[in-house]
């Protein structure tokens, strides 16, 4: 039999919102426990396309939504980190660019200058021209009109690699989660038979919360999942690109970030509308087809002959709203010592961790002098997504 341990927080889901929490407490003094039942970072969160969102793909209305304003201050956040001047110390995680950027085709050009000269977007988004434009824009075909956004595209790798040293010894691999009880109230979890009993116990499986409160006979909050069809395309031709296509609606036609791969090449990783309602509905070799088509008429000069492809389906988990609608916010909702949440995007990590030590704050939970951890089974880091599919 294993020895039960105890702690202060008892985290469960080993993407970034826990890893990211994890840090947080950690910093602060808390004893920490995170586990995971499969790889670090291998649900969701190699699955995200790593940018942080700073809210100005949400306001293409032409006005600024409760979302933008809402994810507004995370690149700030997630900058400061990067550069060890932040609540964490995520020197050494690969930015894969400064700046995020939207792109809008010829036809749009003349309806959006209004817009992003507006006070509303002013001070977030810059129109850039010439060597300024994406590698992959820089081409004398290129007609239209490119805005800069004070956004970042992280390496999603490294950045779980980085999260995970700062987790330190508190990971744990873990299979089997039951509840703890003692009469009616939940004191801990035990895993794979060993009881871990603290003060309060987080959830941030994603995908996983659901059969996770399922299991602890916990029937709300309920789980919402809005399905992506994702593809990658991986070839020699292929330049950097970071990029929102505009369409004509509310919504990115397509939305691309550049990956490298172990080999040198870089892959493509594309979302957007095209990854959405249409796209789930299609098979791999349809949605194939139509993102062919798709950057054939956007980029026709972009050498495709020789390029693999593969798709990918996500499943984004997201506390349930009425009608499926995004959330503006992380959640996080409480039931005694049991917090559960997602943070319904990867940039807004740091405002799930913002949420649960609030809560901490309230209920007056403050670092215990927990006992020095055991070495413990600890699960590995989740290979990129690009190169399972197009190795």
């Amino acid at each position: 039999m294993s020895q039960a341990l105890s702690t202060d927080v008892l985290i469960v889901g080993g993407g970034i919102a826990g890893l990211w929490l994890n840090a947080r407490l950690r910093q602060q003094g808390y004893a920490t426990i995170l586990v995971e039942n499969a790889t670090l970072g291998g649900g969701q969160s190699l699955k995200s396309q790593g940018i942080i969102h700073g809210g100005a793909k949400y306001a293409l209305h032409g006005a600024l939504t409760g979302a933008s304003e809402a994810i507004a201050d995370m690149p700030r956040r997630w900058s400061e980190a990067l550069d060890a001047q932040g609540e964490l110390d995520l020197s050494g995680v690969r930015l894969l660019s400064a700046a995020h950027y939207l792109w809008s085709p010829g036809t749009l050009a003349g309806n959006l200058t209004s817009f992003f000269a507006s006070k509303a977007v002013r001070g977030r988004v810059d129109q850039v021209k010439g060597e300024q434009l994406p590698p992959a824009l820089q081409h004398p075909k290129f007609k239209g009109k490119v805005y800069r956004l004070a956004e970042l595209v992280v390496d999603v790798p490294s950045l779980i690699a980085r999260l995970a040293e700062l987790a330190g010894d508190s990971l744990l691999a873990g299979q089997r989660i039951e509840p703890l009880r003692e009469g009616d109230e939940l004191v801990g979890l035990r895993v794979d038979g060993r009881e871990i009993r603290a003060q309060r116990i987080v959830l941030s499986a994603g995908q996983g919360n659901a059969e996770l409160l399922s299991a602890l006979s916990v029937e709300q909050p309920k789980q919402q999942l809005r399905p992506l069809h994702m593809v990658l395309v991986k070839g020699e031709s292929l330049k950097p690109l970071y990029a929102h296509c505009l369409g004509g609606g509310p919504k990115p036609r397509i939305t691309v970030t550049s990956h490298p791969a172990a080999d040198g090449q870089w892959v493509w990783y594309l979302g957007g509308d095209i990854a959405e309602a249409d796209g789930v509905a299609r098979d791999e070799a349809a949605q194939i087809k139509a993102a062919q088509k798709e950057l054939g008429d956007l980029l026709p000069w972009v050498d495709l002959n020789d390029a693999r492809w593969a798709t990918l389906r996500v499943d984004r988990a997201e506390p349930a709203q009425s009608g499926l609608v995004r959330p503006d916010n992380a959640f996080l909702a409480e039931q005694g010592r049991l917090l559960v949440g997602w943070p319904t995007k990867l940039a807004l990590s740091p405002d799930f961790s913002d949420r649960v030590l609030a809560a901490l704050g309230r209920d007056g939970i403050q670092p215990g002098n927990a006992p020095a951890l055991p070495e413990l089974p600890r699960p590995p880091l989740a290979r990129p997504v690009w190169e399972e599919l197009l190795p």
